[in-house]
């Protein structure tokens, strides 16, 4: 996984993470506005989140909450 790349569309909100320069033979919707890119083995080479601000929004500070409530004992 050394050739990690990550690009992000603004025009589009769409944050592409490549972990291979393999060609893609599939992909996997692994949950909505994510999908897996996978090669001919199956194996695991890109990433695409849609709607990419708002994921990463929501993920930060889902986070960020959790870490809240562990750090104040609830």
């Amino acid at each position: 996984m050394n050739n990690a790349k990550m690009a992000y569309f603004e025009k589009e909100d769409i944050l592409h993470l490549t972990l291979s320069d393999e060609r893609e033979a599939g992909s996997v919707e692994i949950s909505p506005n994510i999908t897996a890119e996978l090669n001919e083995a199956g194996d695991l080479i890109g990433i695409e989140i849609i709607n990419a601000s708002a994921f990463i929004r929501d993920s930060i500070l889902e986070s960020v909450q959790a870490r809240l409530l562990t750090a104040s004992g609830k």
